[in-house]
């Protein structure tokens, strides 16, 4: 089985709203398996354009990805980022097994 990944960027605009919601993240991707593998590191742009902070999570597969995304306990969560942050996630099918 392939495994999942969500790839994140994120420009913080209300630090307090996004820790809200920073904090319950970590919970509810455990919950579907996931891990982060990077999480706000220093980065390099070398090309192209980002934002702010990258994160990248790992799932067993890409179905557990998108259950997590699509949970109610997710959904709740995000809700909590509103007017604090902008992101981009895009879930990704790994493409080794």
């Amino acid at each position: 089985m392939k495994k999942g990944y969500w790839l994140v960027r994120a420009d913080v605009t209300d630090m307090e709203k996004f820790k809200a919601y920073a904090s319950l993240t970590p919970d509810i991707v455990a919950n579907f398996g996931g891990k982060f593998l990077i999480r706000a590191g220093d980065y390099e742009l070398v090309e192209g354009s980002t934002r702010s902070r990258n994160t990248v999570i790992e799932f067993p597969s890409y179905e557990k990805a998108k259950q997590c995304w699509q949970s109610e306990a997710y959904q709740n969560a995000k809700t909590l980022r509103k007017g604090g942050a902008e992101l981009d996630i895009v879930l990704i099918e790994g493409c080794i097994e």
